[in-house]
């Protein structure tokens, strides 16, 4: 299963459709963490698209939360800000426990950050707009192979960050 994720792109439409296009026929599902503030009949066109709502989203048509399955991944995604994100994890792993989550998709922070704890893998693609920590603004792919994941970040042009690239055991 290979997923794109990105979050925080911030009222941004043409370079999100843009990586949205340069991707859509490589990975099985596309996930945007919140904070689009676009409408979601932006996103018609977008079939394999799931989203969250952010803080900063005000369409009533997004969930706070997804849980669902993608090819046998079950994939948890949030915004972060109901779960407090920016103070500590403990929120979002004890929810992504109870779900029998394997990987957990959120943003709000706008910090490209991967971890894995409990055998749940968690990313924040960073911010597509606004980034914290680092200069680029940033989105993510991951993919799940036999009994490993590999996250890989690119910047808004489609080059990779090879510094940020990891692999994770799965149990």
């Amino acid at each position: 299963m290979k997923a794109l994720i990105i979050s925080d792109s911030h009222g941004l439409q043409k370079e999100l459709f843009e990586v949205f296009q340069r991707h859509t026929q490589d990975v099985d599902v596309i996930i945007h963490c919140g904070d689009s503030e676009l409408a979601k009949d932006n996103f018609m066109s977008f079939d394999k698209l799931l989203i969250v709502k952010g803080n900063c989203d005000y369409e009533p048509g997004f969930k706070n939360e997804i849980m669902t399955n993608v090819l046998g991944q079950n994939i948890f995604i949030v915004h972060g800000h109901l779960h407090d994100v920016k103070f500590s994890a403990v929120k979002l792993s004890y929810c992504a426990e109870e779900l029998d989550a394997n990987l957990v998709c959120f943003g709000h922070t706008h910090e490209a950050v991967a971890f894995q704890e409990n055998n749940i893998l968690y990313i924040n693609p960073g911010s597509f707009r606004l980034p914290r920590k680092r200069p680029e603004r940033t989105y993510a792919i991951v993919e799940f192979q036999n009994k490993t994941a590999t996250v890989i970040y690119f910047d808004h042009l489609g080059k990779e960050i090879s510094d940020l690239k990891s692999n994770f055991v799965l149990v």
